[in-house]
């Protein structure tokens, strides 16, 4: 018995970008937990994000990988690409835990050759959330549709008591990247293709153009971006509001530092209950619609005890993995639903974790199933431009030049026209590579 244990003794590395405190301990917590599982030791290594990419680079360069990296999806498939991935390993993970209780776009974001680059670990869906008491009152259909989000505009936008949106026009800011993404996701346009840039199609941009403007015309004036958004919604003067599920804590009177103060207490629930959530929309010339989402992977490393990497991840995605998903609840949904057995397993665990700051709730207890079962089910038909034609990182490099930015905000100040625009946004977005 002993010579089994000590042949078990081994440590492998884990790379993680989750790098404050509460989060690190909770981490080290699972890897206590596995060790005692199965006499693997596993050395938790916080990495800030920023520097990701440029360490593994170097630590592939120099045959020092760590054994397991937890990492944003942009990574994966250039790693994998490079040799600093290996697919066969994550392959194998997903195989034994099975596809079929993983989100399917999870999983597709990283299918490379019918393998799976990195096994899918959480993600969170970008929200539109919306006033259900007010719209049901009014009438008004769930804002799932262009067509819908523009009816509502319309009957509720009154400004200063209620503007019907809050539009990101603050050119600078990654909120305004990520909205509009969104927007051209949802009426299926797309800078990129197979080959690289792939010209805007002319009519499906102008009209998702022209449905932003109608947004932003029911929107306060100036400069706009994630913070005024939450601060009208939380005062009560906002319709529609898009924004990551990192509100849903402040929204449920859990913070102080962000409190909803549509009743005049900021520890209420009252808008977190008259609050609606639609993860993915659809415009006229794309009816399936679609989701926006932040997405993380284990990859495990060519330089990898394989054995034991896989172990440690399938670990971490079975009986770990409401540890894994408690490290931040709100922004971590859950990528694989259940198992085999119980297939809304982890879904149901995960609604049960505790969110807050300064006070702390399970989100089953502040949110209707239905919130619950939207939030998660996003993750379903999530995408990014770029992904499904193994150009995430040109797109990536395309939103970082905020070029799409000026340009709408050109147009939304009505300097050129939404066919200009368009023919703008290809001649600057053809330049770069």
């Amino acid at each position: 018995m002993l010579g089994a244990v000590a042949v078990k003794a081994e440590t492998i590395k884990f790379w993680t970008t989750e790098e404050q405190p509460e989060r690190l301990a909770k981490q080290q917590k699972m890897a206590d937990d596995f060790k005692a599982k199965t006499g693997i030791d596993v050395e938790v290594i916080p990495v800030t994000e920023s520097d990701l990419n440029t360490r593994a680079t170097a630590a592939f360069a120099a045959g020092d990988l760590p054994d397991v990296i937890y990492t944003p999806l942009q990574n994966v498939l250039p790693w994998t690409e490079a040799g600093i991935l290996d697919s066969g390993a994550a392959t194998d993970v997903v195989d034994k835990l099975d596809p079929k209780t993983f989100a399917p776009g999870a999983l597709n974001m990283v299918e490379t050759d019918g393998d799976y680059a990195a096994v899918p670990v959480d993600g969170w869906t970008q929200m539109i959330l919306y006033r259900k008491d007010i719209f049901e009152k009014e009438g008004l259909a769930p804002p799932t549709t262009f067509a819908a989000m523009e009816a509502a505009v319309k009957k509720l936008n009154d400004p200063p008591n209620m503007y019907g949106f809050v539009a990101a026009t603050k050119v600078d800011d990654n909120y305004m990247s990520q909205v509009l993404e969104q927007i051209f996701l949802a009426n299926g346009v797309s800078p990129v293709g197979p080959d690289g840039f792939k010209p805007l199609d002319e009519k499906k941009t102008v009209d998702a153009l022209k449905f932003y403007k109608t947004l932003a015309e029911a929107s306060p004036p100036g400069d706009n971006y994630w913070k005024q958004s939450r601060e009208l919604y939380f005062a009560g003067k906002a319709a529609m509001i898009m924004w990551s599920p990192f509100i849903l804590d402040e929204l449920a009177g859990l913070r102080d530092s962000a409190p909803p103060m549509i009743d005049g207490d900021p520890t209420s629930k009252a808008l977190a209950q008259d609050t609606g959530v639609v993860t993915k929309i659809a415009g006229p010339d794309n009816p399936d619609g679609a989701s926006w989402a932040d997405m993380r992977y284990f990859g495990i490393t060519t330089d990898a005890d394989m054995n034991a990497a896989e172990q440690f991840v399938d670990y971490s995605m079975n009986e770990g993995y409401g540890q894994t998903l408690s490290i931040a609840p709100e922004g971590k949904f859950p990528t694989r639903r259940g198992t085999d057995a119980d297939p809304a397993k982890f879904t149901t665990e995960w609604a049960t974790l505790p969110v807050g700051v300064d006070r702390k709730a399970p989100l089953k207890d502040l949110y209707d199933p239905a919130v619950i079962d939207e939030i998660t089910k996003g993750l379903d038909t999530a995408q990014r431009w770029g992904v499904s034609d193994g150009q995430l990182a040109l797109a990536s490099k395309m939103l970082n030049t905020q070029s799409i930015n000026r340009v709408v905000r050109d147009y939304l100040d009505g300097n050129i026209s939404a066919e200009d625009a368009v023919a703008k946004m290809n001649d600057e977005l053809s330049k770069i590579n």
